[in-house]
């Protein structure tokens, strides 16, 4: 990442990446698609009540896989081979007891934070059961997070591919098997997920473990680095608090939604799974932005860091222009793949049609935390996304949407904040890039 062209090298980067992502996010997807298509629309709204609450839930122990993507890029760029050992090792065993904390919150707390949210009486209890047992296979997911961030620091984002693909495909296969064969409905397509976080933990930790690179895990040797993990914590968990802030604001939004009633929910549900096929894709740069600006920081090569950001901008928006409005152009067609009701889709279309026109302006906003990110400076994105995501819409719901209570009104509130927020962190972007600079200039001149 440190030499040479810069975009072909960023494309075949994040190729990988945004496909990863996608199979990702096809584990919930083949969730929703099995049971609305085979166990209703009431079933299809407790799978899709879950997604914001359980992402408030996880963000903050993912955030801190942000801080081991950082260190493990700018030790590797450095060629500081002990740091990056301490760090791969304290970032595994840190993803285990990070996954039996959320465990232990997420099984806690499910009834009540859905009870809170109104969910409807009539979809409360499946959803209450989706959430336990999704909530089990949390020290696999936070594992596979973490391997995989150390794989893609480095550069290598094929194998985490490989292994999302044979999870994904194990996911729907045990899906169908389980709903169709057994009748668990919203149980089968859980306990389908943690059978494949599972696999997929399990594959990513083997590939570390028999690698012979720098980056090799020694089981013997895992133990915690109080200083890596304080520095994984620094990056990480304003990382995790923006993405939690993000869910708040979407909890709020869900339970809004929800007063709209079960179809309405339903609707939601299918278009955002939708949607997130279209972030994901531009989630890839984002994550192309991180590392490659992580590495070039960590070898002083800030010029590179300048090519970066242009690169990045102009695939993501290409990214989010052709795939956004290209998903809600086929919107009818790909909502039925979840729904046959005419209703649900109708619901579905309304989201659709502010939310993937306009997604372009979230990758924006995300590659931009990303350069940040890969400077080393993770508060600064994290207050905007605070200051814009968080409390912006929760002021939007309070008023605007109280006087105006449509679901339009609720949807126009996301591209409004991505492209706030997008601004204010292009402006922090050259503050931090000449501050950084400086910094270099006068470390040289010292050390001469």
């Amino acid at each position: 990442m440190t030499n040479g062209p810069l975009l072909g090298k960023i494309v075949r980067f994040a190729i990988p990446l945004a496909i990863s992502g996608i199979l990702q996010l096809l584990f919930n997807a083949a969730d929703i698609i099995v049971v609305g298509r085979f166990s209703g629309s009431q079933a299809l709204a407790a799978v899709g009540s879950t997604s914001a609450l359980i992402n408030l839930i996880v963000n903050l122990f993912i955030g801190l896989s942000v801080g081991t993507n950082v260190l493990v890029a700018q030790s590797y760029g450095a060629g500081n081979q002990k740091d990056l050992q301490d760090t791969v090792h304290t970032s595994v065993l840190s993803s285990l007891i990070f996954g039996c904390i959320v465990l232990v919150i997420g099984i806690s707390l499910s009834a009540p934070m859905l009870e809170l949210m109104g969910t409807p009486e009539e979809v409360l209890d499946q959803a209450c059961l989706y959430m336990r047992i999704y909530f089990i296979g949390m020290p696999a997911s936070m594992l596979y997070n973490f391997g995989a961030a150390i794989l893609r620091a480095v550069g290598d984002t094929q194998r985490p591919l490989y292994f999302l693909f044979i999870a994904g495909v194990v996911n729907v296969v045990l899906n169908l098997f389980f709903v169709i064969g057994f009748h668990l409905d919203v149980a089968g397509v859980a306990i389908a997920t943690v059978i494949s976080q599972c696999i997929s933990a399990g594959l990513v930790l083997l590939c570390l473990v028999k690698s012979h690179a720098p980056y090799q895990v020694n089981l013997r040797h895992l133990r915690i680095k109080k200083d890596k993990l304080l520095g994984m914590v620094k990056i990480g968990l304003p990382a995790g608090i923006q993405g939690c802030s993000f869910s708040i604001s979407n909890v709020l939004i869900q339970s809004s939604i929800n007063s709209f009633g079960a179809v309405a929910m339903a609707g939601n549900t299918a278009a955002s799974n939708i949607e997130g096929f279209v972030s994901t894709a531009m989630d890839a740069f984002s994550q192309a932005a991180l590392s490659f600006t992580g590495q070039n920081v960590g070898a002083g090569k800030l010029k590179r860091v300048n090519r970066i950001l242009p690169l990045c901008v102009a695939l993501v928006t290409g990214t989010g222009l052709v795939l956004g409005i290209g998903a809600y152009l086929l919107g009818p067609q790909l909502l039925g793949i979840y729904s046959t009701e005419a209703e649900v889709i109708a619901f579905g279309m309304k989201r659709m049609s502010i939310c993937c026109v306009l997604q372009f302006f979230g990758g924006l906003m995300g590659v931009m935390v990303g350069m940040l990110r890969g400077m080393g400076y993770s508060f600064v994105p994290m207050a905007i996304t605070i200051g814009f995501v968080c409390v912006f819409r929760v002021i939007w719901i309070l008023t605007v949407f109280a006087l105006l209570p449509t679901l339009e009104v609720i949807y126009i509130s996301y591209p409004i904040t991505w492209g706030l927020a997008a601004l204010c962190d292009v402006l922090c972007f050259f503050f931090v890039r000449k501050h950084l600079a400086k910094k270099q200039q006068l470390a040289s001149v010292e050390g001469k």
